[in-house]
């Protein structure tokens, strides 16, 4: 009897287009990017080659664990300026680590997870902080992560001496940079299993669903007994420890602790999140958005790299956007 009840109340849909729905807006990214890659193309032919192909999905891999780090902060309403620092810190603590141990009586593998664990171990400190004071302390995350940026490159920039480290173990390279696996090249695959995991974090956990609630309605999410403060800290260490991760592939690609390696990354990271579809309002987005920002971007910055606009103009198209996703991400919300 419940049975059939059931089926009076919920009939089946009889068309395709019933049981699948993208919303129009949702395919204007993805347009974009093949219009973009094809109007490339027809400048130079190089941007087809084999090889920079390859590129683009490398270079979008790692653009895309930091735009996923940046979203989740921005899930809970949040926002991360220090996300390009911690990733320098990450990449000199980590070399640092592992170079320490090199040539001694360590196996290569044990010495590359003492590196892992490091780095990890470093954004997870950067993300603690600013989640504490964000979460706990209630301080506004602009200026909570404006200050952690200037520690986080003060602290890169002390242990380095202002210098790349050498002398990591290949195997590191060979796994994180060079290895590949099914013919994917190893950061892709790392990037693929991290945004999974993710995917499932935010979709299917308690943490999860609270972080959207608390972007949405940190007042409700209270009322509803959320351990918000809890909740706003796990946002910015779950987002450092992505940060760590995409900072150790960078590191395993430039084949040296980098103290400089964040560069631009905070601006990058929330352009891809926001251009992907990510709101400053909150309670919106997740690894969809980040992907996609992300290979909008990198494709747009491969571009301009092979058709030689200049990388000052190449900022200023990058600020444009951030710009434009805001204001249209306003004008969505009303």
């Amino acid at each position: 009897m419940s049975d059939h009840k059931a089926s009076m109340t919920m009939p089946a849909p009889s068309r395709l287009s019933d049981r699948v729905h993208v919303p129009v807006h949702q395919l204007i990214l993805p347009l974009a990017v093949v219009v973009l890659f094809a109007g490339f193309a027809v400048r130079d032919p190089r941007v087809m080659s084999a090889g920079n192909l390859v590129n683009i999905l490398q270079q979008s891999s790692f653009l895309f664990l930091f735009a996923l780090a940046q979203t989740i902060v921005i899930i809970a309403r949040g926002f991360d300026l220090s996300l390009g620092p911690t990733a320098s810190m990450v990449s000199v603590g980590a070399a640092l680590a592992m170079a320490g141990l090199a040539g001694g009586p360590y196996p290569e593998l044990v010495i590359v997870a003492v590196g892992l664990v490091a780095g990890a171990a470093f954004g997870a400190l950067v993300g603690a902080f600013n989640g504490a004071i964000v979460g706990y302390a209630r301080v506004t995350p602009f200026v909570v992560t404006l200050g952690s940026f200037n520690i986080a490159t003060g602290i890169a920039t002390t242990l380095s001496g202002g210098h790349p480290v050498q002398g990591m173990p290949e195997l590191f390279f060979g796994l994180f940079n060079t290895g590949s696996i099914l013919g994917l090249p190893a950061p892709v695959v790392v990037a693929i299993l991290l945004g999974l995991l993710v995917h499932y974090l935010l979709r299917r956990t308690v943490l999860g669903r609270g972080l959207y609630l608390v972007g949405t309605n940190m007042r409700a999410a209270e009322v509803a007994g959320l351990r918000v403060r809890l909740i706003l800290t796990s946002a910015y260490v779950l987002s450092s420890v992505l940060t760590a991760f995409g900072a150790l592939l960078l590191t395993a690609r430039t084949g040296s602790g980098e103290p400089t390696l964040g560069g631009t990354l905070s601006l990058q990271s929330a352009a891809a999140a926001i251009v992907g579809g990510a709101s400053f309002a909150g309670g919106s987005g997740g690894v969809g958005t980040a992907l996609v920002g992300s290979i909008f971007i990198i494709v747009l910055s491969n571009g301009m790299n092979i058709v030689q606009i200049s990388g000052y103009v190449q900022m200023i198209i990058l600020g444009v956007i951030v710009v434009a996703g805001v204001v249209v991400d306003r004008l969505r919300a009303q």
